[in-house]
């Protein structure tokens, strides 16, 4: 399943993130806590080089805690200050000003010696689509300041939000790359919906969903819909006689049974469940295993977390 999508107005946005970039002192990444490394455009790293830098795991509520906790440590011994969020829910977002504060110690440090006091932190908020960016500035903001949506590509423009005397956000659009080199990138943003879903064969995503799990989550597959991990029969065949996703004559109902796991996955209803481990470090003679890869072993132990 070959995905790529990259509209126009992405082009434009990432320009204008270029020029804003001279004009703030810190990035705050906004990233999916399900998969993390996928949920992160690269380009970002290039356009920040030398900014401080926070990462939010949102919707941390969605993903394993144990999982949680690793990727922050993770991200963390690469030098980025992180905060675990549920902007919808509020959790994790009063710590964010202190953490705002610590990162951009050295910079507010100089302003000092220079006689400037109380220039406000400014911070570019970035994100691909559909991560809850907007959703995280309107609660860090405590009112509606930014369009939200329960699709890609809501937010079209800049905006400055003056939070209060000590920080203000610059709210950017949802941008990915032009083309994804990794198809597994591809599919694990199309299961978290950072992908228009108009262009998507949903049959096949949901196949492709339900096998990852079937992978690393058999229990739950079991649990919701009554899957045996040795069982050889088409999942999504299995998820349609088991869920009542029938046509005429009582023939599987392929579509409405892929739109039923795709939306028990993105909603949580499989549980807490993370698509994407932190990588293995490399130790002599081995090479690092991959993000998708090295989070294989022990899985089933989180797949009853809710």
């Amino acid at each position: 399943m070959n995905i790529q999508w990259y509209p126009g107005h992405m082009t434009k946005a990432k320009r204008a993130m270029k020029e804003d970039i001279k004009l703030i002192d810190l990035i705050i990444e906004v990233v999916d806590a399900r998969v993390p490394l996928a949920s992160r455009n690269p380009d970002i790293d290039e356009l920040g080089k030398g900014k401080a830098r926070l990462i939010l795991l949102n919707k941390s509520d969605l993903s394993s805690e144990r999982y949680n906790e690793a990727w922050t440590n993770w991200f963390r011994e690469k030098g980025y200050f992180v905060v675990k969020i549920n902007s919808r829910s509020g959790a994790g977002i009063k710590q964010i000003n202190g953490v705002v504060q610590e990162a951009c110690k050295e910079k507010i440090e100089r302003d000092r010696r220079r006689g400037i006091m109380n220039r406000p932190v400014r911070a570019m908020v970035v994100g691909i689509p559909n991560v809850g960016k907007s959703t995280f500035i309107n609660s860090f903001a405590g009112k509606a300041c930014a369009k939200t949506g329960n699709k890609p590509g809501v937010t079209k423009g800049n905006q400055w939000i003056r939070l209060n005397k000590t920080l203000e956000l610059l709210d950017t659009p949802g941008i990915l790359w032009p083309k994804f080199e990794d198809q597994r990138v591809g599919l694990l943003l199309a299961f978290i919906g950072s992908i228009n879903d108009e262009i998507l064969n949903k049959d096949e995503l949901a196949l492709e969903l339900l096998k990852l799990l079937q992978k690393h989550y058999p229990d739950v597959l079991k649990e919701r819909y009554k899957i045996d991990e040795t069982s050889e029969e088409n999942l999504l065949i299995q998820v349609a006689k088991v869920r009542g996703c029938l046509a005429k004559g009582g023939e599987p109902d392929y579509s409405r049974a892929a739109a039923l796991v795709i939306d028990d996955y993105r909603s949580g209803k499989l549980g807490r469940i993370t698509l994407e481990f932190p990588p293995v470090k490399k130790t002599d003679g081995d090479k690092a295993d991959s993000a998708q890869e090295s989070g294989a072993a022990g899985q089933n132990s989180e797949s009853g977390e809710a």
